[in-house]
């Protein structure tokens, strides 16, 4: 264990882990922040978009979302789950909706901005979100894909919330 995961709760190494073990890096959600907010902070770096994104997952709150929506996905793509759940949660059925809801308890963290931003990557689905949401990969991330965009959001709701307020920890 590195000195950085010593100061880690057991949950957060955890969540970070299984976002790795699901194919998600703080790379490709520090790219999905920059996708958001490159045209309204000049020079912008990559760096700075993962520090937020290291903040946003240091929030008890985000990593109980990622605990609960991978381990949905996994149930559903060992089909351990009961109908008609199964199929609803297998098939990102569009009117299931709790996946969105879950997403959204992490967007909340920074406030309101976070919304219109996750609804924004949510339709626009670049990068990671666009991998996550291939069909034909076997793999079920019908939760997976909401929770990294509603963390890209939130991470670039911190970042502008930090830039108008000159604040750096929050």
């Amino acid at each position: 264990m590195t000195l950085s995961e010593k100061k880690k709760s057991a949950v957060e190494v955890k969540a970070r882990a299984w976002l790795e073990e699901r194919g998600v890096t703080l790379d490709d959600i520090a790219e999905l922040v920059h996708y958001l907010q490159a045209k309204y902070h000049d020079h912008l770096t990559k760096e700075e978009c993962k520090f937020h994104v290291e903040k946003v997952l240091s929030k008890r709150e985000v990593q109980n979302a990622i605990l609960t929506g991978i381990q949905l996905d996994v149930l559903a793509e060992k089909k351990m789950l009961e109908q008609p759940l199964q199929a609803t949660i297998e098939t990102d059925e569009g009117l299931y909706g709790v996946d969105e809801i879950i997403a959204l308890s992490i967007v909340n963290v920074y406030g309101s901005i976070g919304f219109t931003n996750y609804g924004y990557i949510d339709k626009q689905k670049p990068g990671i979100l666009e991998k996550l949401n291939d069909k034909t990969t076997g793999s079920c991330h019908t939760f997976l894909d909401d929770i990294v965009g509603a963390i890209a959001a939130a991470a670039s709701s911190r970042l502008a919330h930090s830039s108008a307020h000159e604040e750096v920890d929050g």
